[in-house]
């Protein structure tokens, strides 16, 4: 069969197995089209189209040069280096579909990524580092049984370290492994929390001797009860050095921070089938158009 009309089965597959949104369906056809234009300017196909196991590595060099390359028609300006990305992203899932399918065609792990330096969510843990990554502290004492549950909830809710930070340890209902929180513009949504967010929350708390009102706090420097233990909440910069410690100490080849635990939990729920408005929902998005990016960035469908 022809790309073109494979290209077409795959958007289907998109909207009737995967009920994938329409922006979801928009963007991956916009992506794809391009590739069909790219053979068709070098005619590297027929007719303007090519069979899929013509796709090869030397082809895709060659697509990522046309990229490069590109202008638009209208503004003169080139593709960013993460735009560059998305189409690769695209063509890239759009293998694994085939492959998945029975069609023989280039694997789409031979299809790397360019590095950027933007700071959209293109950097997401796998299922091994994230696993390493949360058993990294050591739980037997204090400070790593709650860097555990600091870990732990941050991969489970996708909050934004400053939500995080601002959790008082009365407001989590650990028996409902869940808790409100109030966003950005004042909206509240509900946060559910996992088995093990919730298994080392409460034994962090057990531990604790102290009624000082903040969830997590700091076991070092001076104590200072006044205002609740106010003064004992951890900031968001602490809570990214402890991030950042511990992937140090695993040696993960990405620089793994809050943020990209929230992108490896939003990556996590596409990627095993969850609807994109409930994604949106759970990570405090008004618009879906920025929920839209952690389909792409994941590179699964």
């Amino acid at each position: 069969m022809s790309l073109s009309s494979l290209i077409t089965d795959f958007l289907e597959y998109l909207e009737l197995e995967r009920n994938a949104s329409r922006l979801t369906i928009r963007n991956y056809d916009h992506y794809l089209k391009r590739f069909l234009e790219f053979i068709r300017s070098t005619g590297s196909g027929q007719d303007g189209d090519i069979n899929p196991q013509d796709i090869t590595l030397s082809l895709v060099g060659k697509y990522r040069l046309y990229l490069s390359r590109w202008t638009d028609p209208k503004t003169k300006e080139p593709l960013k280096r993460v735009t560059q990305n998305y189409f690769m992203i695209a063509l890239r899932t759009l293998l694994r579909y085939l492959a998945g399918t029975g069609v023989q065609t280039l694997s789409a792990e031979k299809v790397e990524l360019r590095k950027n330096n933007s700071r959209l969510p293109l950097k997401v843990l796998d299922e091994t580092q994230l696993r390493l990554l949360l058993k990294a502290p050591d739980t037997s004492k204090k400070d790593g049984l709650r860097d555990r549950a600091i870990l732990e909830t941050l991969f489970s809710t996708g909050l934004q370290v400053s939500e995080l930070v601002g959790l008082n340890r009365g407001t989590i209902n650990l028996e409902g492994c869940e808790f409100s929180i109030v966003g950005k513009g004042g909206k509240q949504r509900g946060v559910f929390l996992s088995d093990g967010a919730c298994e080392f929350l409460g034994k962090y708390l057990a531990i604790r001797q102290d009624k000082f009102k903040p969830l997590f706090i700091r076991f070092q420097g001076k104590i200072d009860p006044a205002n609740e233990g106010e003064a004992m909440r951890l900031t968001s910069r602490s809570i990214e050095r402890i991030v950042e410690k511990y992937a140090k100490k695993l040696r993960i080849s990405i620089k793994a921070t809050p943020q990209t635990l929230r992108h490896s939990f939003a990556a996590d729920l596409l990627i095993n089938g969850a609807d994109m408005r409930l994604v949106q929902k759970m990570l405090g998005h008004s618009n879906i158009s920025t929920t839209q990016i952690y389909r792409l960035c994941s590179g699964k469908l």
